[in-house]
C-alpha cells in the first residue's frame, strides 16, 4: 500500500492507493460514523460496511442535488449526529462528492473520508479536496474545498465496476497522463489491451501516477487559484458536453481533450501528429472523440460554465504530450474558433 499526503489549508487528507475495504476500521472513529453510500455500492459491499446508520441514495449523476443534500443532513438530524459526527463516503465520484458536501456544511463542518470504488474516484474524483453538487444539469457549480482525512482506494473493487465505468475513469488516467506523464502516456498506449482486461499490476501503476500527479499539483495550489487550473485539461469543453449530450463524465471528458488537443494545434502550441496521438488512444480505450452536437450549441452552455471570468476562460492548453499550460482566451475568439471547426 502507498500513502501519499495532500494538504490543504484546513487539515491533509490521506490517500491510501492498494489499501482493502477490510482494513477501514483502523481508520475510522470508533463511534458516530454514517455512511452514505448508493443502491449499487450497497447490494454489492454491502455485508462488509462498518456496523453504523446507512443514507443509501439513488445512483447516477442526476442525484447530485441540493435537494439530496438537505435530505442527507436531515436524516443526520433524525438519527442524533452531532458536530463530532464522521460522514464515511463509499462510492464511486457522484458518492463522494455528495458526503464531502454535506460533511463540508452539516453544522458548520465535520470529519468525513472516503472508499473511492470506482475508477473515476480513485484517480481523481475522490481526491483533493473538491466537494460539490450540480445546479439546472450544470456541474458541481454549488461546493467547497474542504480535505477528507482519507481516501481508501482497494483496487480490488475496480472488479465489480460495469466495463462502461472503467472505460469512463481511463479519460481522467489519460488527463493525468497529458498534464505530466510522457512516459506513462505511450505506457498506456502500448498496454491498452492489458488495461482493458484489468492486469492489476497495470491498474496499480495508472492509480499511483493519477493520485501523485494530482497530489502534487493540489499541493501546491488547493483552491484553484493558478496551478491547479491544469487539471481541468479537457473539462471546460467537456463539462459542456456532458450537459448538452447527457453522457457519462469520462466520455465527456475524452471529447473534451480533443477539443484541447485541436484549440493547441490552432493556437500554435500542439503538433498535428501528437493530436492524433491523443486521439488513436482514446479510440483504444474505447472512448469517444467527437459529439455529435453542434459545436456552437455546446458553446453555449460553455459560457456559463464556472470558469468563464468576465470576458474570458481560462483555457487548458497542451505543449506537447505530458506539458500544459493555462491561458486566458477572450470568449470572442472561441466562439470564432468553433464557428470554424469541422461539424
Amino acid at each position: 500500500m502507498d500513502s501519499i499526503i495532500v494538504s490543504g489549508r484546513h487539515g491533509s487528507s490521506r490517500i491510501l492507493a492498494g489499501e482493502t475495504l477490510d482494513k477501514l476500521e483502523k481508520y475510522i472513529p470508533r463511534h458516530d460514523v454514517f455512511v452514505v453510500t448508493d443502491k449499487n455500492l450497497y447490494n454489492i459491499y454491502g455485508d462488509r460496511f462498518p456496523d453504523c446508520p446507512v443514507y443509501v441514495m439513488d445512483a447516477g449523476e442526476q442525484e447530485k442535488t441540493l435537494e439530496n443534500a438537505a435530505r442527507i443532513c436531515r436524516w443526520l438530524l433524525d438519527n442524533g449526529a452531532g458536530r463530532d459526527a464522521f460522514i464515511l463516503g463509499i462510492g464511486g465520484g457522484m458518492v463522494c462528492d455528495m458526503a464531502g458536501f454535506v460533511a463540508s456544511v452539516y453544522m458548520r463542518g465535520t470529519g468525513f473520508g472516503f472508499v473511492a470504488t470506482s475508477l473515476l474516484a480513485q484517480v481523481d474524483a475522490a481526491i483533493g479536496g473538491k466537494n460539490g453538487v450540480n445546479l439546472d444539469g450544470f456541474k458541481n457549480i454549488i461546493g467547497t474545498f474542504n480535505q477528507p482525512q482519507f481516501v481508501l482506494c482497494d483496487p480490488t473493487m475496480l472488479h465489480s465496476l460495469p466495463k462502461e465505468e472503467f472505460i469512463n475513469g481511463l479519460a481522467e488516467v489519460v488527463k493525468h497522463a497529458l498534464i505530466a506523464g510522457k512516459k506513462m502516456f505511450f505506457t498506456i498506449k502500448d498496454q491498452a489491451t492489458g488495461i482493458l482486461d484489468l492486469d492489476q499490476v497495470l491498474i496499480n501503476r495508472l492509480i499511483r501516477h493519477s493520485i501523485q500527479t494530482k497530489a502534487a499539483i493540489v499541493n501546491k495550489d488547493e483552491t484553484e487559484e493558478g496551478e491547479r487550473r491544469k487539471l481541468n485539461l479537457g473539462h471546460t469543453w467537456g463539462h459542456a458536453v456532458e450537459k448538452t449530450d447527457r453522457i457519462t463524465h469520462g466520455k465527456a471528458v475524452a471529447i473534451g481533450l480533443v477539443f484541447a488537443a485541436t484549440l493547441s494545434v490552432y493556437k500554435g502550441k500542439l503538433k498535428q501528429d501528437e493530436r492524433n496521438l491523443i486521439i488513436k488512444l482514446l479510440e483504444s480505450l474505447g472512448l469517444p472523440v467527437k459529439s455529435p452536437t453542434d459545436p456552437e450549441i455546446i458553446f453555449q452552455a460553455l459560457v456559463k460554465d464556472k470558469k468563464k471570468e468576465g470576458s474570458h476562460i481560462h483555457f487548458v492548453l497542451m505543449e506537447g504530450i505530458g506539458q500544459v499550460s493555462v491561458e486566458p482566451i477572450p470568449v470572442n475568439e472561441l466562439e470564432h474558433f468553433i464557428r470554424h471547426l469541422d461539424h
